[in-house]
């Protein structure tokens, strides 16, 4: 841990490490303007590699930084007519107890597990989006036909995305969105805005899980959502000018790079996890 992270008081000075890590935080917010999510995939990252909190404390603290972000994007949205209240309440109701249990079944994974997952989210969710763009590229004007799906299948969708919010602290937009398109029926602007709610309510209770397992660091906590929430009014106003699908390519290159990264970086979690194994497992007994 960086010193001086935990004093709100030693953010007004803060050192080097922390104010490229601050400025990478307003990128995020201007990346979820473009984009309407996306962006905070890269928070844990930023929060472990770039102001070094421990895994553990990253993954409760992004959720809260996606949360809240995506709570304010939200708001725009309703603004905007694109937002089914309704849908966001049920599916968002189905998805929280996922997210909780998520959350409490991560006290018992180590850290450099719960990065490893978190990377091979980073590279399925940059397959979804080099398939999104790929596809406005070359039918922009068709899409698959929106179906409402069972309560059934649409119940295990919610608590399935739910738990992986809480396992490793992302909003899951790249898999809710999809659904609500896809399970409930959804207009794609519709199902963009219900989603970003959906993202607060699974992040907030993913925060509220973690509590009382991880030291937050609420002064840094609260500097970095301030200053993604005001990135995401510059991309905002930056995505009238560029390419939805140039930027999700772009993007989905950047979850490749960062998502291979973090493998390597943790690439002796596999042989201590088989060594675990080896341990664990019981030795056959010699013929006498």
């Amino acid at each position: 841990m960086i010193p001086g992270l935990h004093d709100p008081f030693a953010l007004l000075v803060p050192p080097a490490m922390p104010l490229v890590g601050f400025a990478l935080a307003a990128l995020i917010g201007v990346s979820l303007g473009l984009l309407g999510g996306g962006g905070s995939i890269l928070t844990v990252p930023i929060l472990v590699y770039v102001l070094g909190f421990e895994p553990k404390e990253s993954i409760a603290m992004g959720l809260a930084i996606v949360g809240t972000t995506s709570l304010f994007g939200a708001i725009g949205h309703w603004r905007a007519g694109n937002l089914q209240f309704r849908a966001a309440l049920v599916f968002g109701a189905m998805a929280m107890g996922g997210t909780f249990l998520g959350a409490r079944l991560s006290v018992f994974l180590p850290g450099t597990v719960q990065l490893v997952l978190f990377a091979t989210v980073m590279l399925v969710a940059a397959v979804f989006m080099e398939r999104n763009a790929r596809r406005e590229l070359t039918t922009p004007a068709t899409g698959p036909e929106p179906r409402a799906a069972s309560f059934p299948l649409l119940a295990a969708s919610a608590l399935g995305v739910g738990a992986l919010t809480g396992l490793v602290g992302v909003g899951g937009g790249f898999l809710i969105v999809p659904v609500l398109v896809l399970r409930v029926g959804l207009p794609m602007k519709q199902a963009v805005g219900t989603s970003l709610l959906v993202i607060a309510f699974n992040s907030f209770v993913g925060f509220a899980g973690y509590l009382g397992h991880v030291n937050v660091a609420w002064g840094a906590l609260t500097l970095f959502t301030g200053l993604a929430i005001v990135g995401t009014f510059g991309g905002t106003w930056l995505s009238r000018f560029i390419s939805q699908a140039t930027l999700k390519r772009a993007f989905a290159g950047l979850l490749v790079v960062m998502g291979v990264l973090i493998l390597y970086e943790n690439r002796g979690t596999f042989p201590a996890l088989g060594r675990a194994a080896a341990m664990e497992s019981p030795r056959p007994e010699r013929p006498g």
